[in-house]
């Protein structure tokens, strides 16, 4: 059953999210915290920070994860996890990737349409928005710790301070990820 509801769900994140990886991640976290408690918040925030920092699209590697991890919670073997991971990462991309053959195909024959121009244009906006929640929700106690003068909280607030400002700066994410890995490392342990 855990398979199908993963293919479902994810065949619908991909689908109905416009705008790339960021944009998934609220409905992402909504589906497997909320309308099916595969994961605890918590976990899909840890699941979130390890998609950012491997290779590939933020999507697709939340999509693996949650795979794996939704079928090993619901008390499969590893094996079956992987399975739910494959299953996951295919969905996700099956039908925007044949959405995405049409499109291209039907763009090729409205080039330079100015009513066509103006609908990416209002779709753009829509995207930062979807970006915007999605920063939003991440403002939590799962990904900051519980407000006040604990350690956690004080941490969390500082690197998140810092690495706004570098990446406003142009300092390069790969040098940033690497920093907060170290600080993390330096302060919990």
């Amino acid at each position: 059953m855990i398979f199908f509801q993963l293919f479902w769900t994810f065949l619908k994140i991909g689908i109905f999210t416009f705008g790339g990886g960021y944009a998934m991640v609220a409905l992402i976290q909504s589906e497997v915290t909320v309308n099916h408690p595969w994961l605890t918040p918590q976990e899909f925030t840890d699941i979130l920070a390890v998609s950012q920092m491997t290779p590939g699209p933020m999507g697709i590697n939340t999509a693996t994860y949650v795979g794996y991890t939704a079928v090993l919670n619901a008390g499969y073997e590893p094996w079956q996890a992987v399975l739910g991971s494959l299953l996951a990462s295919g969905s996700v991309l099956l039908l925007p990737v044949l959405l995405m053959v049409l499109v291209v195909r039907f763009l090729q024959r409205i080039q330079g349409n100015k009513d066509m121009e103006n609908v990416f244009r209002v779709l753009r906006m829509a995207v930062v928005g979807l970006i915007a929640a999605a920063a939003l929700q991440l403002l939590s106690v799962e990904s900051f710790g519980v407000p006040g003068w604990n350690l956690q909280f004080v941490v969390s607030i500082v690197l998140f301070l810092s690495v706004f400002v570098l990446s406003l700066r142009k300092v390069n994410p790969i040098l940033l990820i690497l920093g907060a890995g170290v600080a993390g490392m330096l302060v919990y342990l």
